[in-house]
């Protein structure tokens, strides 16, 4: 799944192709379609699809904003202001062709669910192929309330305050530290691939419980975090599975992974081990890692 330093490439992409033009239309796909008609929501959510594309139809593009692992298109029509929020999900992607021919990669091409089409002829193609990704229309962020419980963003002053304040709670405390870093609610951004990361980078057992890492630890823990998430951002992000930047390219992040699926320890060369930690792979050193 993408995290933060996935999308923010993307966005930084994205911002000189799109920012300014206008959306013609908008036509989503038969499966997007036939999902509603079944009682579910695939991509489009709390909007019915005939309605999204009617909402969306004269918006213009003010801007983009990366805020945690989700993309703000901030819309305007009329001097009216309006957002688009897109999560990828674990496998959404962008495109910004003039002919969808242009995709590449046959499993993006074959799963394309949007298509907006700009006054300026481009085409900005949503495409995801497991439909774990949103696109919702909003009028504000506080008309979607889990937007609003996001932890500031871990570069923000007082990120590194918060974060030992939630992880202080009793909710929190009993937790292991790995699901702890990995929640919205405690850091921003942080999914499984740099949260192995940065645990291996300081020697802490995933499973630990939050409470038995030392305030000392946690601050240091939490500066490794912003480090790891800024090296990636550096290097266009990790390839990994199905992940792409804009148009199908490409990052160097995974190259420089230390831990995460990994067989062998870079460090000490002993086998690592694996384990569950809500609901996702946890891969660490027995050794190293205590």
């Amino acid at each position: 799944m993408p995290e933060l330093p996935e999308v923010e490439g993307l966005v930084r992409d994205l911002r000189p192709i799109v920012e300014g033009k206008t959306i013609a239309s908008v036509t989503l796909s038969e499966t997007v379609y036939a999902s509603h008609e079944a009682g579910k929501q695939a991509i489009v959510k709390s909007s019915a699809p005939e309605q999204f594309e009617r909402m969306l139809q004269g918006m213009t593009i003010d801007r983009l904003q990366r805020r945690s692992k989700y993309i703000f298109f901030h819309l305007v029509k009329n001097e009216e202001s309006f957002m688009l929020v897109n999560h990828l999900g674990m496998t959404g992607a962008w495109f910004v062709v003039n002919d969808v021919l242009e995709i590449t990669e046959e499993k993006f091409r074959k799963h394309i669910h949007a298509i907006f089409t700009l006054t300026s002829g481009e085409l900005l193609v949503f495409s995801d192929i497991r439909r774990f990704g949103e696109l919702r229309f909003i009028k504000e962020i506080a008309d979607h309330a889990p937007l609003l419980k996001m932890a500031p963003e871990p570069f923000d002053a007082e990120a590194c305050d918060f974060f030992l304040m939630q992880s202080d709670k009793p909710r929190f405390a009993k937790k292991a530290i790995k699901e702890v870093i990995m929640d919205g609610q405690v850091i921003s951004g942080c999914g499984n691939i740099y949260a192995t990361e940065s645990l291996f980078k300081m020697s802490i057992y995933p499973a630990k419980p939050a409470s038995e890492v030392s305030h000392t630890q946690k601050i240091e823990l939490f500066q490794v975090i912003c480090e790891v998430l800024q090296e990636s951002i550096d290097s266009g992000g990790s390839t990994i599975s199905d992940y792409r930047s804009i148009n199908g390219g490409a990052g160097t992040m995974q190259h420089r992974l230390k831990m995460y699926g990994k067989k062998e320890c870079l460090a000490c060369g002993t086998t690592t081990e694996s384990m569950v930690i809500a609901g996702r792979t946890s891969t660490y050193c027995p050794q190293c890692q205590k």
